[in-house]
């Protein structure tokens, strides 16, 4: 009986860990991220594709998830970021060159990486995208829908430390979700794995 209960109590444990597991749609992690504990962070300008109007709501979601965390004795915000991209010209340059290079040839420059971190003084970057931000129809179901990906680079050295892609749809009859809500609980499932 000892014997039968230790194994459905194993098997329950081993469910719940693989549906733990598989709630995110992508998670990939460098194995030395176990060694990369930034102690401050900057949310780069989040990347919206058609989505303009996630833009604000999901960079401040962004940060108040990170700050809510209180892993970070510094966490840089877009807005923050921003003002000092516009009055720094040599961080304004290197955040240029970099975010072109990243983005053209995906390459993490590591000595504009360096640089960036140096004038913000942050060990790390959090470079976010908003994949989806709508209402729409699945499978015969109203819902509202939101998808991002993150991804973590270390300042000093460039390098991807993690990067993670979820979503989340509420389905709903009359009253749509409100995506910023939905956009909160996809930040706070992927925050929630990341590299700390």
């Amino acid at each position: 009986m000892a014997r039968k209960l230790f194994v459905i109590c194993n098997l329950i444990l081993c469910f719940f860990v693989l549906v733990a597991c598989g709630s995110l749609r992508f998670y990939q992690v460098d194995p030395e991220a176990k060694d990369f504990h930034p102690k401050g962070i900057a949310i780069f300008p989040v990347h919206v594709g058609p989505y303009e109007e996630a833009r604000l709501v999901t960079e401040k979601i962004i940060a108040d998830v990170l700050i809510e965390k209180k892993w970070f004795t510094n966490v840089i915000d877009t807005e923050n970021l921003n003002r000092q991209i516009l009055s720094n010209e040599e961080l304004r340059n290197a955040m240029t060159a970099y975010l072109s290079k990243l983005n053209t040839l995906t390459f993490s420059d590591p000595d504009l990486s360096r640089k960036i971190g140096e004038l913000t003084k942050v060990d790390a970057f959090l470079l976010v995208s908003v994949d989806t931000w709508s209402y729409t129809v699945e499978k015969d179901d109203k819902v509202g829908k939101v998808s991002m990906g993150m991804t973590l680079y270390e300042a000093s050295t460039g390098k991807r430390m993690w990067k993670v892609g979820h979503d989340r749809a509420e389905s709903y009859i009359l009253i749509k979700p409100d995506l910023s809500a939905v956009a909160r609980k996809v930040a706070r499932d992927m925050v929630n794995e990341m590299p700390h």
